[in-house]
């Protein structure tokens, strides 16, 4: 029905954080730094999506090419943003240049501007999208290695991917408002509302034939009794309420309720996890 494959997941959970970064990255308002680290970290989640498949032996050239080419060109996208880094991003420092207008009008103290290559070519936000575009051709190669339905599988891996990085950068984004504090809220909400808006596909397609409907039947045996399959169902319906009750709290004015929202945001990552995870594990069996 489904392989839980650790290679894979790795993968899944690489190339949708770096969709995600180009979201973000695309509104050209979150600072350089937050592209750092997420090139950074699904770089070697790929690596490690490679590494994975070699010493478990569960083994897919095309995935495993594919894995080590997302990591490269991850790290080839942070190369060329720390080369560029004297020109900054444009909304950011428009921002930046309007609140220090304001302030020299309030108080007359003129803070001297950060100095920047303005004429320098910025980081392209396009080039984060080559990752993710070779990441896929990787998640259909690994979708063929699992068999089964294999239009189910490459929904099942397609969709997972989205799910996992969106809510994985979403928390992520929410810390950096912490280093970059006068940040409009917009990027953060965005990838609330995808999540959102994802997490139905993700839960339709888990319950698609085969799938956790027959844990409940008693059909497939989850070994608990049938308390995993309701223990994914808790994991699913907390996720949707968890990004609702984030998008409230992004509603209020205050800077606290961007770090209540970052809060909720780590809860939804273990419950969409769990969302993901947990059906696999199951119907693996």
């Amino acid at each position: 029905m489904i392989r839980l494959d650790g290679a894979t997941v790795l993968l899944q959970w690489a190339v949708g954080g770096l969709l995600f970064l180009w979201v973000t990255g695309r509104r050209r308002e979150v600072g350089l730094g937050y592209g750092w680290l997420l090139r950074g970290v699904y770089g070697l989640l790929a690596l490690s999506a490679f590494a994975t498949g070699a010493v478990t032996g569960h083994r897919s050239a095309g995935r495993s090419v594919c894995a080590l080419a997302v990591a490269i060109a991850a790290f080839v996208a942070l190369g060329v943003s720390v080369a560029r880094r004297r020109a900054g991003v444009a909304g950011q420092r428009a921002i930046a240049e309007r609140r220090t207008a304001r302030v020299a009008a309030m108080t007359g103290i003129d803070r001297a501007p950060t100095e920047r290559d303005v004429d320098g070519p910025e980081f392209p936000p396009a080039l984060d999208l080559v990752a993710p575009a070779i990441g896929v051709v990787g998640l259909l190669f690994a979708a063929h290695a699992d068999g089964g339905p294999a239009v189910l599988a490459v929904v099942r891996l397609l969709v997972g991917a989205a799910f996992l990085g969106a809510v994985t950068d979403a928390m992520l984004l929410g810390h950096w408002y912490l280093v970059q504090p006068g940040l409009s809220r917009a990027p953060l909400l965005e990838l609330v509302n995808i999540t959102t808006l994802i997490s139905p596909f993700e839960i339709a397609a888990m319950l698609w034939p085969t799938g956790m409907v027959s844990v409940w039947t008693g059909t497939i045996n989850d070994g608990w009794g049938g308390t995993l399959g309701w223990f994914w169902a808790a994991c699913a319906v907390t996720t949707v309420v968890l990004c609702f009750v984030t998008r409230k709290a992004l509603e209020e004015k205050s800077y606290s309720a961007v770090m209540a929202a970052t809060g909720l945001l780590y809860l939804a990552i273990l419950t969409a996890f769990g969302t993901d995870l947990v059906a696999r594990a199951v119907l693996a069996r």
